[in-house]
């Protein structure tokens, strides 16, 4: 094994399960997040020799979102379905049955709440709340200055509150 990838494998590697998340984010669909995590894990590995850092996650990040932004571009943007909130890797595998069931429904719509959310806000929110990025981190994947990082990411904490209190407000007028 060369060098190159083994170093590759070293640091990039650990971070397979982040790019996969925040592409699944971006894409809602699990089986295109599979094909931008390996297009982009192929670009990272081929670009890796220019790599200038000590911190992996961010760039590899960084090429998942350019991977997703250059598929997305040609292709329409999806409706937000209940399905798509419902992938079995968001759920919670509690040992209380009566447990599990509210934390899956919970997810389920908080999954579907964050769907919702447009684009540039949902990245930077699943990026710092999901991922535990640093906002220079957020930064440097998304492109924008720290500022305009912050400020998304307390409207995208709003939509999403602003959400929730919705969905629990509409839920007790139903059953009233």
């Amino acid at each position: 094994m060369d060098e190159k990838r083994r170093k590759f494998e070293m640091q990039a590697l650990p971070h397979l399960d982040a790019a996969y998340n925040f592409a699944r984010w971006l894409t809602r669909s699990p089986v295109e997040a599979e094909d931008i995590v390996q297009e982009a894990m192929l670009r990272a590995f081929r670009s890796f020799d220019g790599f200038r850092g000590t911190d992996v996650k961010p760039w590899l990040l960084t090429i998942v979102r350019n991977c997703f932004i250059t598929s997305h571009d040609r292709k329409p943007d999806l409706p937000v379905s209940e399905a798509d909130g419902a992938d079995p890797a968001f759920t919670d595998a509690a040992p209380d049955p009566e447990a599990v069931a509210i934390s899956a429904d919970h997810v389920r719509k908080l999954n579907l709440l964050v769907a919702t959310i447009p684009g540039e806000f949902r990245e930077v929110l699943i990026l710092r709340e999901m991922e535990d990025l640093s906002y220079r981190d957020i930064a440097r994947i998304t492109g924008t200055p720290i500022g305009t990082v912050m400020s998304r990411l307390a409207r995208a904490r709003a939509m999403l509150k602003e959400a929730w209190l919705d969905r629990v407000e509409g839920a007790r007028n139903a059953v009233q």
